[in-house]
């Protein structure tokens, strides 16, 4: 088990608390037909990623992982300001999360990824522990109106999150690679 400084729940749950409200009414698709889940299961399934994760690795700052982990979609998924978030949360945490977010000015969804990745590895491990937590949640099953050629470029993404992160963690690194496999 690992020997990681203990977080402060007092300020975890401030932070699940905003990112309920945050993401209020959010759906995404589920794997059936018709199916929509409200969109907070995604931010809990990455925390549960994340905090098993957690588990196996040393000498992490438990708080920063955790804190982006729960806050990882705000800023570009929700009226969020990244200002507000720094003043909320602090600056790592408000640094973590805006690597994690995608540059909506760029063009291609390729380099998009390819942005969040440079400035998610100029991060803390914990920050790029959070991006495969994130992917590993995104490959359960795909959503129902995907196409087959869609799966396949979301999987691709997904070998390029891992080439760039695995070591970040080499637990999430052989579930994201297991995730993949089976994707």
């Amino acid at each position: 088990m690992s020997q990681n400084k203990p977080w402060p729940i007092e300020e975890v749950f401030n932070a699940w608390q905003l990112a309920t409200r945050l993401h209020d009414g959010q759906k995404y698709a589920g794997p059936e037909k018709d199916e929509y889940v409200e969109y907070l299961n995604h931010i809990g399934g990455v925390l549960l990623e994340l905090m098993n994760a957690l588990q196996y690795e040393e000498g992490l700052d438990t708080n920063l992982a955790i804190h982006c982990a729960i806050l990882h979609d705000t800023v570009e998924d929700t009226y969020l300001s990244p200002e507000e978030l720094e003043g909320r949360f602090g600056p790592a945490i408000a640094a973590g999360v805006m690597a994690l977010t995608k540059n909506q000015k760029l063009g291609s969804k390729k380099e998009k990824m390819q942005d969040s990745l440079r400035r998610i590895r100029q991060q803390p491990k914990e920050v790029w522990m959070v991006k495969m937590a994130d992917r590993i949640v995104n490959l359960q099953p795909p959503p129902f109106h995907w196409s087959a050629e869609k799966k396949e470029r979301y999987r691709e993404e997904a070998k390029m999150i891992l080439d760039e992160l695995k070591e970040g963690s080499a637990y999430l690194a052989k579930r994201l690679l297991e995730k993949i496999e089976r994707y």
